[in-house]
């Protein structure tokens, strides 16, 4: 298929988006806003900074709202009539396209929930929302419908992909587990580096070595578990599928089957659209610098920031922009390595 710009930006983008939220929810489902027990002074005072919302999960909130709506808009640049796109919510019970924009707008409710949380925080008393800033069970659950709603989302995205049977290297049980582990590791990563920055409190100052620490680990494991994933996919679609033009025309039975002339003289939109092939060798070079750059820079510096922590802040932003970079690669070679099952009637082998 050949790779386009605005969905190679939506889904990279929204996907680190909806990483970041997803552990913006998990952050508020399961730490906060429980007031922490210091050994010294006792019991946390409820008024105490240390019950607020961290800075960082509020930066984390922004970050993703603005990394989720720009992918969004994004997507709208890849339709012929954009004007048109709320028609597609309508075929929520067959298109996973249509689900996916349903959960994409419904991911905003609770995370306008939790601005409405910070809100409250920074006037209470003044507005209704510092109410929801005492019940802990409210917040919590707010926190989990925003993870829920952020996987639902990339799972959604991923299965438009996942369920087209005549695209071999898309109609993949792997897709789906990837895009999930590529928006947990980009959104990690985005987290780690948010943390890093000046007057940016994630957790109080007794708890910072145990963040310090989880956060560079929580990296390793998700580059870890994401360059797996990718690796185990890349060799699968380098299987060849066998498939030849006597399939796709329905003559099977006479052996090979070919065209003595080609259906058409010059290229037209199937072979255009997708009829896009890479080299091998530049597929492998690619793929190699994808690993790198995505995966194994991240999960280095990671590691670097755990043996050596003096430099963790400039780690974290350096894994950033290289895991990124790999990521965004890596969306490129899905696009470009995938080949639609069309082409075999124009005497193309299958993949």
């Amino acid at each position: 298929m050949r790779p386009t710009f605005s969905i190679i930006f939506f889904t990279v983008i929204s996907g680190a988006g909806y990483g970041l939220w997803m552990l913006v929810g998990l952050a508020f489902a399961l730490a906060w806003p429980g007031c922490l027990l210091d050994a010294e002074i006792g019991p946390v005072d409820a008024q105490s900074s240390v019950c607020g919302m961290p800075s960082t999960l509020a930066v984390a909130w922004a970050t993703g709202f603005l990394l989720v709506s720009a992918g969004l808009l994004s997507s709208l640049a890849h339709l012929g009539q954009p004007q048109r796109a709320w028609r597609a919510l309508s075929q929520w019970r067959s298109s996973w396209l249509s689900r996916e924009g349903v959960a994409a707008l419904l991911a905003y409710v609770p995370a306008t929930g939790l601005f409405l949380i910070w809100l409250g925080q920074q006037s209470p008393g003044h507005l209704v929302p510092a109410l929801l800033l005492e019940n802990e069970t409210l917040v919590r659950v707010t926190g989990a419908l925003l993870a829920a709603a952020s996987i639902v989302t990339v799972f959604c995205t991923a299965n438009i992909y996942a369920c087209l049977k005549p695209i071999r290297a898309w109609n993949n049980r792997l897709v789906v587990p990837a895009y999930l582990a590529f928006a947990a590791l980009s959104g990690m990563l985005l987290l780690w580096a948010l943390a890093t920055l000046p007057s940016r409190d994630l957790v109080p100052a007794a708890q910072e070595t145990v963040w310090s620490v989880l956060l560079p680990s929580a990296v390793i494991v998700l580059a870890v578990i994401s360059a797996a994933i990718k690796l185990t996919y890349w060799k699968q679609i380098d299987q060849p599928s066998g498939l030849r033009t006597a399939h796709v025309i329905g003559l099977d039975g006479l052996g090979n089957v070919r065209s003595f002339e080609q259906p058409h003289t010059q290229e037209n939109y199937l072979t255009h659209e997708m009829g896009f092939r890479i080299a091998r060798k530049h597929s492998r070079k690619l793929r190699l610098i994808c690993l790198l750059a995505g995966f194994a820079t991240p999960a280095i510096l990671a590691l670097l920031a755990l043996l050596v922590p003096g430099p963790g802040g400039v780690a974290a932003w350096i894994g950033l922009l290289a895991g990124m970079f790999g990521i965004f690669l890596e969306r490129w070679l899905f696009f470009a390595e995938a080949r639609h099952a069309v082409m075999l009637y124009y005497g193309a082998h299958g993949d």
